[in-house]
C-alpha cells in the first residue's frame, strides 16, 4: 500500500484510479419519506448481488491535463458555502475534478421532511486562478468530495473539521489541531491476497443540520470489485472531534484480509530512529499504535519506517480499543513551524458491541519523505460473512490532541534506540523507554520497580533495567538484546512491574532482518 497525496496542512489528495460506481439516487416520493441507513444498506445488498460495473471516465481534458501547482490553483468561494445563507452552525463547501481526482461523486442534501435534493456542479462557485480553462463547456461535471466547515476554536470563525475526498477516506480534526492522519470506510487485502483494493463512496447523503444542531450526519454508499457498503456517521466537533460509525457492509467474493476501522499515516524518522541530516528530531503523524484488549491488556508498539514492507499483528479474543497516537506534543520534538506536527490529531476507535475474535494489523511500509502516508492499522475479524451476507458494524472514532485515551496505568513517553558510552557488540540493540502515569506516581520513594522483558527465540536478553529518572519524576527502562540470527526478525515484549503488580502497559517492539 502506497499512498501519494498533498501532506502538510491541506487535505490529502491520493493517486488512485477508481472509476465511477453508478449508484441509482435515492429520491424521495414526498414530505413524509423517512430516510435512514436501511436505505442504503438495500442498495447495497442489491449491488452485492450484482457483478461489479465500472464506469467509464468522461472528465474533460482540459480538466485532465492539470498539473499538481495548476489543480491547488482552483478554490472554492467560501461565500458560496452551503448553508452560509442561512447562518446554520455547518457548512460545507466542495472539492472541484481534477489531476489526481478524476471520478465524481453523487452528493445530496436530505432536509427535515426526508426529502432528497442533489447537489448540481456550479462553476461560479469556483475560483479558477490562474487556469486557463473553460468550464462553461463541462456541463454537471460532479464534484470530487466535500467538507463540513463549524466553529471549534471561535464562535466568529468556522473550522474545517471533516473533509470526505479519494476511495473511501475522510479525516477530521478538533479544536487546535491540523490536519494528519486519514481514515478509510474499509480496506481490502492490504497484505494477504492478489493486491489491495480500494472501496470507494460514489455517493453521498448529508442531512440538513437545525439551527442549534451540534453534530452533522452524513450517509455514504461505497463499493468495489469485492465489497459493498452503507455508512452512517455523525460527527460531533469540538475539543476532540467524536465520528459515531455504523456500517452495514456485503461481500461480493472471498476476501484474504478485511481490515475494518482502517487508519492510515505517516512515519518517517523519530526517537527511535533519528535522521542524520534532517535539522528536525522527528517528521511523523503518529508515533505508535496503541491496542486495548478484551482481556485487559494495553499495548503500545513504536512506529518505524523500515528498508522493506512489515506486518505485524496482535491477536486476541475481543477488542476493546485501538488507535494510531500522536502521543509527542511537543514542538521542540519536531521543530516545523509550519507542518505543526506537535498538533497532528491522534485518533482512538472504540468498537460498539462485541466484534469477536480477531486481530489487529500494522502494516509498515518505507517512505523516502514526508509526502507518503506509509502506515496503516485495521482490525480483521477472525469470522467474515458469506458474500451477500450482511457484516454490521458500529464504533467510535476520537480524533484528539492535548488530552487523549491513556492506559489507566502508566504508558510510554518516549523510545529510543541506539548505543551510550558502552559499545554494542554485533547484532546487539540497546532500548531506552521512559514511562509516567498514575500508577508510578503513586509508588513510595524506595519502591523496587521490575522491567519484564520477554523475547523469541531469536532474541538473547543481554541486560533490563528500571529506575526512577530523578531529573523528571518519570521511570526509566533500558534492554539490550542481541539478535542471533541478523536474517531474522526479533519480537520483543515489557513492561514494569512492582511486586506482583502490572504497573504499565506493554512496550512491544520488532527487530526486523537486517
Amino acid at each position: 500500500m502506497r499512498i501519494t497525496g498533498y501532506r502538510r496542512n491541506r487535505p490529502t489528495t491520493h493517486a488512485l484510479g477508481w472509476l465511477l460506481v453508478g449508484a441509482a439516487l435515492l429520491v424521495g416520493t414526498g414530505p413524509t419519506y423517512a430516510f435512514d441507513l436501511g436505505d442504503i444498506a438495500s442498495r447495497a445488498q442489491q449491488l452485492a448481488s450484482k457483478p461489479y460495473r465500472a464506469g467509464t471516465s468522461t472528465l474533460p481534458a482540459d480538466l485532465k491535463a492539470l498539473s499538481y501547482d495548476q489543480y491547488r490553483d482552483i478554490r472554492f468561494k467560501p461565500d458560496h458555502a452551503l448553508w452560509r445563507k442561512d447562518k446554520l452552525p455547518f457548512e460545507l463547501m466542495f472539492f472541484h475534478l481534477g489531476k489526481f481526482q478524476v471520478q465524481p461523486v453523487r452528493i445530496n442534501e436530505v432536509d427535515a421532511q426526508g426529502e432528497i435534493k442533489p447537489l448540481v456542479f456550479q462553476r461560479d462557485d469556483f475560483d479558477y486562478g490562474k487556469n486557463k480553462l473553460s468550464p462553461g463547456t463541462w456541463g454537471d461535471v460532479g464534484y470530487a468530495g466535500f467538507r463540513a466547515h463549524y466553529p471549534i476554536n471561535a464562535a466568529a470563525y468556522k473550522d474545517e473539521v471533516i473533509v470526505f475526498l479519494g476511495a473511501s477516506y475522510f479525516r477530521a480534526i478538533g479544536a487546535d489541531q491540523h490536519y494528519g492522519l486519514s481514515a478509510r470506510g474499509l480496506a481490502i487485502d492490504t497484505v494477504g491476497g492478489k493486491g489491495e483494493e480500494f472501496p470507494r463512496f460514489s455517493e453521498f447523503w448529508i442531512e440538513r443540520p437545525n439551527a442549534n444542531a451540534t453534530s452533522l450526519v452524513v450517509y455514504a454508499l461505497m463499493e468495489s470489485q469485492r465489497a459493498t457498503g452503507a455508512y452512517r456517521f455523525e460527527v460531533k466537533p469540538g475539543a476532540e472531534t467524536v465520528t459515531e460509525v455504523t456500517s452495514q457492509i456485503y461481500l461480493r467474493g472471498p476476501v484474504a484480509t478485511l481490515g475494518i476501522a482502517p487508519l492510515t499515516t505517516m512515519f518517517m524518522f523519530g526517537e527511535n530512529q533519528p535522521h542524520r541530516t534532517d535539522f528536525r528530531p522527528e517528521v511523523h503523524d503518529s508515533d505508535g499504535l496503541m491496542v486495548a484488549t478484551g482481556e485487559g491488556e494495553w499495548l503500545w508498539r513504536p512506529l518505524i519506517n523500515p528498508r522493506q514492507t512489515l506486518t505485524t499483528s496482535f491477536a486476541m479474543k475481543s477488542l476493546r480499543g485501538f488507535g494510531l497516537m500522536q502521543r509527542d506534543r511537543h514542538f521542540a520534538s519536531y521543530e516545523d513551524v509550519e507542518a505543526r506536527y506537535d498538533r497532528r490529531p491522534s485518533v482512538w476507535i472504540t468498537p460498539r458491541g462485541d466484534w469477536g475474535p480477531g486481530r489487529v494489523e500494522l502494516v509498515q511500509l518505507h517512505t523516502p519523505d514526508e509526502t507518503h502516508d506509509n502506515i496503516v492499522a485495521y482490525w480483521v475479524p477472525d469470522k467474515v460473512p458469506a458474500p451477500g451476507q450482511p457484516l454490521s458494524l458500529s464504533y467510535q472514532m476520537r480524533w484528539q490532541g492535548q488530552q487523549q485515551q491513556r492506559p489507566p496505568g502508566a504508558w510510554v513517553t518516549q523510545s529510543r534506540v541506539g548505543r551510550g558510552f558502552d559499545a554494542l557488540a554485533p547484532n546487539e540493540h540497546q532500548y531506552v523507554v521512559d514511562f509516567t502515569g498514575p500508577s508510578l506516581d503513586a509508588l513510595p520513594a524506595d519502591a523496587v520497580v521490575k522491567a519484564v522483558l520477554t523475547a523469541n527465540a531469536n532474541g538473547e536478553i543481554v541486560e533490563r533495567n528500571a529506575y526512577r529518572n530523578e531529573a523528571n519524576g518519570t521511570w526509566r527502562m533500558t534492554l539490550r538484546v542481541k539478535q542471533r540470527q541478523a536474517a531474522q526478525p526479533v519480537e520483543l515484549r515489557a513492561f514494569l512491574q512492582h511486586g506482583k503488580d502490572t504497573l504499565s502497559e506493554t512496550w512491544t517492539h520488532v527487530i526486523p532482518p537486517q
